[in-house]
């Protein structure tokens, strides 16, 4: 085979769906694990539905996965235009349409809207499930009738005429060699009335002129391919491998739709998932490496990725999977990086001056995705309203009275602390649980509640306390016997 040349052709209606992101990405793989060419092609022949904003998204995206493609409208490669709109200027869509026309592989539709309508009115089952598929009525039109109608104006579509009998046959690299009656296949559109081509006819021609020899896609797109290389064989070109990947489903195993929440690539990275985490966990939706291992990084994807091992069966997008994967990035990331991240959110719960760095340094190692930030540190701003019951701990041997007495006990000395840093408050509570003779967490279970008011915090007392500094830490404690002196 010549060399491997992969596209990722895009329609800009919206947000990219995770599934768009994957046939992105397997694209992207299949092409660098063997030194291939990844090309962008934007395909925005449905104009109903083209969203110009929607160009960015997909801009945007690819370069922030790390999707960098070869040949593009921005970068070309000499197989240009890239943009389906403008490489329809030349004509060729329908300059091809034609050449089928004339072998008898297409033929001109003059069927109004409303014959259509009715067409599948009387085309649907008793249980009320549409049967799509046209009945070649003008197929048996004349060539004078459809000079005369073309002459006259009338509006048309452009159809590929598929045989009613006998079998057609493909080959996919996931799923093997599948055979389908022709009888099930639709005289699909070709070109429509606005003049147009079709998703589908534009494909097949753009992916030959452009020399693609890898086509990724869901597996939703099986029942259509044999339409394609129909179209392939008429044109006598030669069929690129198809590669079709497993559906994504949610956790209840129901299609990822946008009502889940995580659907998009937009809206994974509001929740709080790096780029890293989402290419990462995406390549694993219907993918499984030969190792036992989950985190690679886009390079090592590269040299790994073998599609051949793409799974038949659906993938689930686990959120809980992901949001751990995730943690495990963050984890792993530079406190530079980690910073330029979490200040921001931590600046929208913290408004009182203290040190920000220390606040996320206390979370990085305990959040999943950036928000988890705010509900860790939402206590330094302002003391929560708390139970005392927070001040029994059994594991601690502690309750409210054997706490109330550690408190009132550490205040004076508290008072007369004056380094306020994690190791001078350590040392000077140790100094005081050797000469009690308690176990750590009978003076500092306390301490930590008092001071934060909470049960979980993303650090101890000492550490708390350092970024509270004295004054405010003594407030707080003074509030924690009140409370427990009050009860």
């Amino acid at each position: 085979m010549s060399k491997i040349r992969t596209r990722f052709a895009p329609s800009p209606t919206g947000k990219m769906h995770v599934g768009n992101l994957r046939t992105a990405l397997y694209e992207y793989l299949i092409a660098k694990h063997e030194n291939g060419t990844f090309v962008l092609r934007i395909e925005d022949t449905d104009q109903e539905r083209f969203v110009p904003e929607a160009l960015d998204i997909i801009y945007n995206t690819m370069k922030l996965t790390g999707l960098n493609h070869d040949e593009g409208p921005d970068k070309d490669g000499g197989y240009g235009p890239y943009v389906q709109s403008e490489r329809m200027k030349s004509g060729m869509y329908l300059k091809y349409a034609k050449e089928l026309v004339e072998k008898g592989e297409a033929y001109y539709c003059f069927c109004t809207k409303e014959r259509l309508e009715n067409l599948r009115a009387s085309s649907t089952t008793e249980d009320g499930k549409e049967i799509a598929k046209y009945d070649k009525h003008c197929l048996g039109l004349s060539k004078e009738e459809v000079e005369a109608n073309l002459k006259a104006g009338v509006p048309y579509v452009i159809r590929q005429n598929n045989p009613e009998s006998g079998t057609t046959t493909f080959h996919d690299a996931i799923y093997g060699d599948i055979t389908v009656e022709n009888e099930e296949l639709d005289d699909m559109v070709l070109i429509k009335a606005d003049g147009y081509p079709t998703y589908n006819f534009a494909n097949v021609v753009d992916d030959h002129l452009m020399g693609i020899t890898h086509v990724v896609r869901g597996n939703e797109y099986l029942s259509s391919a044999p339409k394609y290389n129909r179209l392939y064989e008429a044109f006598g070109w030669e069929v690129p491998e198809y590669v079709h990947c497993p559906i994504i489903t949610d956790e209840n195993h129901k299609k990822l739709a946008k009502r889940s929440g995580h659907a998009s690539v937009e809206d994974l990275l509001e929740q709080g998932f790096l780029p890293e985490t989402i290419v990462n966990f995406v390549a694993l939706l219907g993918w499984s490496p030969s190792e036992d291992r989950e985190i690679y990084s886009l390079k090592e994807l590269e040299e790994v990725f073998d599609y051949h091992h793409i799974s038949k069966s659906p993938a689930v997008f686990d959120i809980t999977k992901a949001k751990w994967m995730n943690g495990e990035y963050i984890k792993a990331m530079d406190m530079e990086s980690f910073l330029e991240y979490a200040i921001p959110i931590i600046r929208e719960v913290v408004a009182k001056d203290y040190d920000l760095e220390k606040i996320a340094g206390l979370v990085k190692t305990r959040i999943e995705v950036f928000p988890d930030i705010k509900e860790k540190i939402d206590f330094f701003d302002e003391l929560p309203e708390y139970d005392i019951a927070m001040y029994t701990h059994k594991k601690m041997k502690t309750d409210s009275e054997n706490s109330l007495e550690v408190l009132k006990e550490m205040l004076p000395l508290l008072e007369a602390q004056e380094d306020y840093s994690i190791a001078g408050i350590e040392a000077l509570c140790k100094e005081y649980i050797a000469k009690k003779e308690l176990k750590n967490g009978r003076v500092l279970w306390p301490l930590r509640t008092a001071v934060s008011g909470k049960q979980m915090t993303p650090g101890g007392a000492y550490e708390i306390m350092e970024i509270l500094g004295k004054e405010e830490s003594l407030a707080r404690i003074r509030k924690g016997i009140e409370l427990l002196e009050n009860a």
